[in-house]
């Protein structure tokens, strides 16, 4: 999730263990801080794009590894927290207070599309439900209510707001995965009785900032499927856009590094096409046609393909006008039959 999120779930935790025994701005502080240090990791260069794609939420948003850190963080915490910012309790609520800052940081984090190495260093599978955009209001905004309430709270029982806001975020959460699975379930069903290729897999994952939208993907062996249905659809089929993917050239680049972590990361949701001489290989999960976050310039045509070392980024969404868009969006997420912007 972004920042801002990540440090008012962080600050929620933290208040709400910590609140009633110091002051509760001091713990949302604290907690506010430790929510952000496990996305420190993006200010790592790993030597190219790809590997700073894949290696960010590795191994500080392992479960193995916080539960390691959580003591040394809890120690640091009661060490400069003396004196005004002191937190008059003992090193076990201060411990549990860390310990569920940086696992719930790494929790969320697993519910967007992204791919979150939890399991580390025993598996690096990146995990991903992908039920909630990486920004989403509806998820934050009882987060900062509840805080603001608590921290400018005079009696205790205003904490309550902290909790009402952290109970709130977690419904929506829950929401979001049930809404994913019944999405899923109908684009299933209209697949199973639908002509063409054979379906390899199938994404379902919410467009910007909502999940009355959801984007789905449908990946094919020499293709893929793009389509929209919003929860307000009333039973209306999707409507598919088709797009080509080069499953020849990706043969012949699969041993090709940049080309396997992005095959694995994506858990198989990538395209590889050539344009222009350069070869290019993009994640399909996050963006949508034509304008994908994540895209890499992986080789040069020739009478084979030459690799690009380091791999350069060549994704973005240069060219989408961000009003026009955010409007499409909303029109779209209310039910409204509008083809997607290319």
């Amino acid at each position: 999730m972004d920042s801002i999120s990540q440090f008012a779930l962080g600050a929620a935790v933290g208040v709400a263990v910590m609140g009633r025994h110091t002051a509760p701005w001091k713990a949302a502080l604290w907690g506010g801080v430790c929510g952000t240090l496990p996305d420190l990791d993006a200010l790592i260069d790993h030597g190219d794009p790809v590997s700073n794609m894949t290696l960010h939420r590795a191994q500080t948003h392992a479960l193995f590894w916080q539960t390691l850190a959580a003591p040394l963080l809890a120690a640091l915490a009661g060490v400069f927290g003396r004196g005004s910012c002191s937190w008059r309790d003992g090193f076990g609520r201060r411990l549990l207070a860390v310990w569920l800052i940086l696992v719930t940081h790494a929790l969320l984090d697993a519910m967007t599309v992204y791919g979150t190495q939890l399991a580390l260093p025993f598996s690096n599978h990146p995990f991903g439900v992908g039920s909630i955009f990486i920004i989403d209001p509806l998820y934050t905004i009882p987060l900062l209510v509840g805080l603001a309430v608590a921290v400018r709270a005079r009696r205790p029982g205003h904490l309550t707001w902290n909790l009402a806001g952290l109970a709130l975020s977690t419904a929506y959460l829950a929401w979001s995965a049930a809404a994913q699975w019944q999405v899923t379930a109908a684009v299933r069903a209209q697949l199973a009785g639908a002509a063409g290729a054979p379906v390899e897999r199938v994404l379902v994952t919410p467009a910007p900032f909502n999940t009355l939208l959801w984007r789905v993907v449908v990946m094919r062996e020499h293709g893929y499927d793009e389509g929209f249905v919003s929860l307000l659809d009333r039973g209306r089929p999707v409507r598919f856009d088709t797009f080509p993917r080069d499953a020849a050239l990706h043969g012949q680049l699969r041993t090709l590094e940049p080309v396997a972590r992005i095959a694995w990361f994506t858990k198989g949701f990538f395209s590889v096409n050539e344009r222009d001489g350069v070869v290019r290989i993009t994640d399909l999960r996050m963006g949508q046609e034509p304008f994908y976050v994540f895209s890499f310039a992986v080789a040069r045509r020739a009478s084979e393909p030459a690799p690009i070392t380091p791999p350069q980024s060549a994704g973005g969404r240069g060219g989408l006008d961000p009003w026009a868009y955010l409007g499409w969006i909303a029109r779209r997420s209310l039910g409204a039959d509008l083809p997607p912007p290319h």
